[in-house]
Parts: C-alpha cells; sequence; structure tokens
C-alpha cells in the first residue's frame, strides 16, 4: 500500500504563506481560451470522487475546464489556496476557519462529508477510558484535526491536554511509534489508524463517530474568486452531484478509480465507507441551514471558532460572517 502522507493541517495557521511566488500550480492556458478552475485536493475518501470527475469527464459535461491538482500533503494544499495558487481546494470546516482567523477570505460552497469514524484516538492495552490517558504520552500530528479530536476527548472527559504529554509527530510516523510501543496512544485518520490497531491489545478509544458533525469537509474557495465567477462555482458543485450519481451507476468502475488514486487496495477503500459520510444533495441543503447541533454548519462554525479560543489555538473570534455560501447546493437541478 503506498503511503499516504498527512491530510489533516494545523487547525490555526499562523503562518499563511500569502506572500509565496507561484510554484507552477498554475494551469497553462492557450490564447483565447477560457482559464481552468484550479482546484486542489488531497487523500482523504471524501474528495477522492473528484478524481471520478477528471477521469469520466464529469467536468467537461458540466461545462466547466477544471485544472484538478493533487497534494501528496494537505497543508501544501491549504498554503496552495490561501497564497491564491487555487482557486478551490479540498478541506475541512476547522481548518477554513483557522485560515480565516489567520486573515484568509474563504467561503465554503459544498459540504462532501462528515467523518464518522475515520479519524481515532487510538490506545495500547490497559487503557479502557479516556480517564486512563492522564499522565500519557500521545502522538498526534501537532495542529491538525485529530488533534482537534482528541483535545474534544479530553475535555468531554473533564481532561485538558495540561493532563497528557503530547509528543508532536507527522500521522504516519505518530502510528509507527505507537506500533513500535514508544507511546501509549495515537491520534491517526485512515489509513493510518489500519496501521495503529496492528498493535496487539490496542484499541480506538473513540472517534469521529462520537462527536457528530465536529469535523466536516468541504470545497472552499477563495471569496475573490467566488465574486468573479459564481457560473463557475455553480457548475463546480453541480459536477459533484452529477460524479456521485455515477458512483452509484457504475459502482465497479469508479472504485477502480478511486482505490488507485488512494494508492490503496479496492477492499481497504470500500472498508472506510462507513468512517466518511459522503452528503446527498438534500443534506447538504440541511446542513447549511441554522441549528443547534453540529450537523448544523453554521452552528458548527461558531463552535468550532470558541473552542479555538478556548484551547489558545486563536487570540479572537475568526469572522465568519459570509463563511457558508448555500446558494450553490441550493442551485444544483
Amino acid at each position: 500500500m503506498t503511503k499516504l502522507k498527512s491530510r489533516r493541517s494545523r487547525l490555526l495557521t499562523t503562518l499563511l504563506l500569502l506572500g509565496l511566488a507561484g510554484t507552477g500550480l498554475t494551469a497553462c492556458t492557450k490564447p483565447g481560451s477560457e482559464a481552468p478552475v484550479r482546484v486542489g485536493y488531497s487523500a482523504w475518501p471524501g474528495w477522492i470522487p473528484l478524481k471520478v470527475s477528471e477521469d469520466k469527464g464529469v467536468f467537461k459535461a458540466a461545462g466547466v475546464p477544471v485544472s484538478l491538482q493533487w497534494f501528496d500533503g494537505y497543508l501544501d494544499s491549504i498554503n496552495a489556496l490561501n497564497a491564491g495558487q487555487l482557486d478551490c481546494n479540498s478541506q475541512t470546516l476547522g481548518d477554513t476557519i483557522s485560515s480565516i482567523a489567520g486573515g484568509s477570505e474563504l467561503q465554503v460552497v459544498l459540504t462532501n462529508d462528515y467523518s464518522t469514524g475515520n479519524d481515532q484516538i487510538i490506545a495500547a492495552a490497559g487503557i479502557k477510558s479516556v480517564a486512563d490517558l492522564k499522565g500519557k504520552r500521545i502522538a498526534v500530528e501537532e495542529g491538525t484535526v485529530d488533534q482537534y479530536l482528541l483535545l474534544l476527548g479530553l475535555k468531554n472527559a473533564g481532561l485538558s491536554a495540561k493532563d497528557v504529554t503530547l509528543v508532536p509527530l507527522e500521522t504516519g510516523a505518530a502510528a509507527a511509534a505507537f506500533v513500535a510501543g514508544k507511546v501509549d496512544a495515537v491520534g491517526a485518520f485512515a489509513p493510518f489508524t489500519t496501521q495503529a490497531l496492528k498493535r496487539p491489545g490496542s484499541t480506538t478509544l473513540f472517534s469521529s463517530k462520537d462527536f457528530p458533525g465536529a469535523i466536516s469537509d468541504h470545497l472552499v474557495c477563495r471569496k475573490e474568486f467566488v465574486a468573479k465567477h459564481p457560473e463557475k462555482v455553480q457548475k463546480l458543485v453541480d459536477a459533484w452531484f452529477a460524479t456521485l450519481k455515477l458512483i452509484k451507476a457504475e459502482p465497479a468502475p469508479t472504485l477502480a478509480i478511486m482505490a488507485e488514486r488512494a494508492g490503496v487496495s479496492e477492499p481497504e477503500y470500500k472498508a472506510y465507507d462507513a468512517g466518511t459520510t459522503i452528503l446527498t444533495l438534500e443534506q447538504n441543503k440541511e446542513a447549511f441551514k441554522p441549528g443547534t447541533t453540529m450537523k448544523s454548519l453554521p452552528y458548527a462554525a461558531k463552535e468550532i471558532g470558541v473552542f479555538l479560543q478556548d484551547v489558545g489555538l486563536a487570540k479572537t473570534a475568526p469572522p465568519l460572517d459570509g463563511l457558508l455560501q448555500p446558494q450553490f447546493v441550493d442551485g444544483v437541478k
């Protein structure tokens, strides 16, 4: 299985690299032709369907030229969007709010999925509860949504980061350190969860399944791009739902495309289905509406903003006005 680099990024990106020069990410455009939309994505089951969109000509059928750009490192895609090297990117709500807190102007135009188990806190034998983590060494990629998940779980159990020893490691290295017995627990996402659970006696203490809606994944665009090209954004969103229909109609060939892009076998890719809940069009429309649970994006955005401040990852409340743009999912026919 091909090693996948970290999908998840810093919850607070203090250095947004807004002044980075182009690094080859800008697609070449023939004279007189329409500039393609530069869309970034990386290794997460909720974003891999974009490869189907590309290979099966769904973007073309929707009438929007797209330069789909794969990133081995999810953090690189975040930085590319913040630096203006992408028009849109596939990223979490938490990371988006972190970037906004740091000065970026971004807008959420689509919800791909909720993480419903593929982000996990895994502990060694003998650790039976979250309370048992007190005083233990926990490996996690610092500033990632899996650190966010860990902090949520600790807070729920009346603990905080001060009650444990965080060992900052890249997710793959964190899983390896856990398997080698160098730490007592690890925060990881699929496929590294599979690796971590190979340690004899290890168990999942809690996962994103225990915090519905806390980790959501989106198509996020630069505010300036949305303002200038709303018709292209609409066609991108149209193409996403057309892709979901295609995957349902042609499960075998589309699974092969997605598994190959993810660098895993088809059975391994299928095993991640339950842990990543792809939202239907109706569920998307519902997610953008006001509510009182984390499955409501307006509610979740405010809660995440408060949480980032509470744990010291944001100094002030992130400006959320205009972050959510439901008109594009509402405009899908």
